[in-house]
């Protein structure tokens, strides 16, 4: 018995939970590109310092800024994957059903009015 109100208390906490792991993911990416670019200026002053070239600390700052790029395509690409899942779904296949219908309407035959 307690092993189902254990799975119950699961149950009930999840569907709580899940929006909020959503939102966290979604901000995530706002952070790091935030992360990136800071890094990228780390880095950058890192490398002027040590090397007393000035134009090395811009080498830093355009790779923070092409790691921020990236993150964002990965985000992208992440979620073009879910919207093609739900595409493939019948109840969202609204292309499909107008497809059918612009089928339906190209008879050529005889027209009765």
């Amino acid at each position: 018995m307690p092993d189902n109100l254990e799975k119950e208390d699961l149950g009930e906490k999840a569907p709580r939970v899940k929006p909020i792991i959503e939102a966290v993911d979604s901000l995530s990416l706002g952070i790091s590109m935030v992360v990136a670019v800071l890094m990228g200026v780390g880095i950058g002053w890192l490398l002027r310092r040590l090397t007393d070239i000035s134009w090395l600390f811009w080498v830093g700052v355009g790779i923070g800024i092409a790691a921020a790029i990236l993150n964002v395509y990965k985000a992208y690409a992440k979620q073009y994957k879910v919207f093609e899942e739900l595409a493939k779904e019948p109840r969202y296949a609204i292309k499909k059903q107008l497809d059918d219908e612009e089928d339906d309407d190209e008879d050529y035959g005889e027209k009765s009015y």
